[in-house]
């Protein structure tokens, strides 16, 4: 059996890939006004816009335990992988990687941890590399080092109706939260090294969007790409982006993915979230 790939569930991979890779989604845990749930197991995209939606809202996120992958990394070593490569969201929004490596020295070499510095299909499209890796017959040196090169092309961008959610979950600083609120602004967010900040200020929706097709395209540059475009209750959103997008990048677009956002990062960045992912194939 090659390495196996595990990944935990802000990869907002499409479930067809999922199966399709063989690959292993370990949840985070939401919690929305103190219901508590396993994302895109127990709680979903229109339980956090419910959610998030009323007058008073608190809601959180929490790491797997430890022992949650180590019980995967058990099971994916009993069922006959030689390795396995565990790759997540970044660990400055989460301790989900460190919680990995906690479990990992169980298990010594057999198993390496990689930091995506990102999320969604930011650390999605990493996942996916290495699984083909894995699937070409590669050792765990190089499915490591395939998810490692596929983070170092991939970029993302998200745009975002309001800051308070992102300051209320401290992904962003005060300061920035309130720059926003007074100048009633519209941000678009990037992530250099593993953290949330801002890219740019538009003054509407509708320049936002623009905005971030802008960004998309000046991302691919002239490579051939695959996209990812998410959104939070705010399907047209995507179907815009999508849109523009393939115009824009014409025969050099390959794959593009079409997700919901899940209650992760919906309750750190609220309805009317609007993210593209732009992967810059090999040459």
């Amino acid at each position: 059996m090659p390495v196996a790939v595990v990944t935990d569930s802000t990869a907002y991979l499409p479930p067809d890939l999922v199966r399709a890779h063989r690959l292993t989604v370990v949840p985070l845990t939401v919690v929305l006004n103190g219901a508590e749930g396993r994302e895109g197991v127990e709680t979903f995209p229109d339980d956090a816009t419910r959610a998030l939606s009323g007058r008073r809202v608190t809601a959180s996120t929490s790491r797997p335990a430890p022992e949650q992958f180590a019980q995967v990394y058990r099971e994916l070593f009993a069922a006959g992988a030689d390795g396995v490569l565990s790759v997540h969201l970044s660990a400055e929004l989460s301790g989900t990687v460190a919680a990995a490596r906690l479990a990992a020295a169980e298990f010594g070499d057999r198993v390496a941890v990689v930091d995506s510095r990102s999320t969604g299909m930011g650390l999605g499209f990493p996942a996916l590399a290495a699984a083909a890796a894995a699937a070409g017959g590669a050792d765990l040196s190089g499915v490591r080092q395939a998810a490692v090169d596929a983070i170092a092309r991939t970029t993302i961008f998200f745009y975002v109706d309001t800051l308070e959610f992102l300051r209320r979950g401290g992904r962003i600083n005060a300061a920035e939260a309130l720059l926003g609120t007074a100048l009633s602004v519209k941000p678009i967010m990037h992530m250099p090294d593993g953290t949330i900040v801002v890219r740019d200020k538009v003054r509407t929706a509708s320049r936002g969007l623009a905005r971030l097709v802008d960004l998309a395209v000046e991302a691919a540059g002239d490579a051939e790409v695959d996209l990812a475009v998410h959104h939070l209750a705010a399907p047209q959103r995507a179907e815009q982006l999508v849109a523009a997008l393939t115009e824009r990048l014409g025969d050099r677009l390959h794959d593009t993915y079409v997700t919901e956002a899940g209650a992760v990062v919906a309750a750190h960045a609220g309805p009317g979230l609007a993210c593209v992912v732009v992967h810059r194939r090999p040459a």
